[in-house]
């Protein structure tokens, strides 16, 4: 089993999104799993069940492990598992109905579905400021970016033909994440028709400037969220980064891993990753229609 948790944690480190402490949580959360495993007898990983998961995380409450401890290890353990399956090691993950820890943080308001697609409808399009906040609004939705990253992009670090943007989240590290096309042609209209209005343009200048051309603030940003919302009609409190954890639950009732959201979100701090998880319960039965390739009737018996 030990050589399997050292691909794991090779895998991750290939993630440049990834810092040397979060590899070395997975490390250690992951050895010591299988410590435990080899405690009881349990020789191969495909002889862990959901009961067995369960069963390690009373053991870890009965230890007196912080929530957040807890939380962040399940985080780990649902990275591994996933990995397992995704190279054949394992052919069922078990981690796959397991409830996971909860934790008292309660994250800010998340929009649905619906009412994201009402807010970022809200901005006049057919004014300077109405498309540079739909474009705006676009880009934060479809990467899940932190409003200050948002805020430092410089138009040279938008590609819309390759539908890619690049970004330095807290720690520093650079992180290239996708968009996509309805994304791209909202940047493509508002680079052409509104960007110049505004001085400097080049590649090194504001992508989304305020009204002098400066860089946008924090608070600015929020005004202008807020506005839409009330003009949406949407009674939820909002805050600056509604829209990054909407990103990040909607992706997840889709049906996203764990790792690729962790990844796009450059979260270092499982913990943060793991409130998401518990808001955003997958419908199982879904997910198997989905995925499974005898879900669905070809014809009578």
């Amino acid at each position: 089993m030990e050589q399997y948790a050292a691909s794991f944690i090779s895998h991750l480190a290939g993630q440049k999104a990834l810092s040397d402490s979060t590899l070395d949580s997975y490390r250690r959360d992951v050895k010591q799993f299988l410590a435990y495993l080899s405690g009881r007898g349990i020789e191969g990983l495909d002889e862990v069940s959901r009961a067995g998961i369960m069963l390690y995380f009373s053991a870890l409450r009965d230890q007196g492990k912080a929530p957040a401890t807890i939380m962040r290890i399940s985080v780990s353990l649902r990275a591994f598992f996933q990995f397992l399956v995704q190279e054949k090691i394992i052919g069922q993950d078990p981690f796959i109905t397991v409830k996971l820890p909860r934790f008292d943080r309660n994250l800010p308001a998340v929009l649905t579905v619906e009412e994201t697609e009402k807010l970022l409808d809200m901005p006049r399009t057919d004014t300077p400021l109405g498309l540079r906040d739909r474009a705006m609004l676009e880009l934060l939705y479809a990467t899940g970016v932190r409003v200050s990253e948002l805020m430092s992009l410089k138009v040279g670090d938008i590609d819309t033909k390759v539908r890619f943007l690049r970004c330095s989240g807290e720690t520093g590290k650079e992180r290239v994440l996708p968009f996509g096309r309805f994304t791209a042609d909202w940047l493509d209209r508002y680079l052409q028709e509104v960007r110049p209005v505004w001085e400097p343009n080049g590649p090194e200048s504001p992508l989304f400037p305020n009204r002098t051309g400066g860089k946008m603030s924090r608070q600015g940003f929020w005004k202008v969220i807020k506005k839409y919302s009330r003009d949406a009609g949407i009674a939820k409190e909002i805050t600056p980064h509604t829209l990054r954890h909407s990103f990040a639950i909607h992706l997840l009732e889709g049906g996203a891993d764990v790792r690729s959201v962790q990844e796009m979100l450059g979260h270092a701090d499982m913990a943060t990753l793991q409130i998401y998880l518990n808001q955003a319960r997958p419908n199982l039965k879904s997910v198997y229609d989905h995925f499974h390739p005898r879900a669905q009737a070809k014809g009578n018996p």
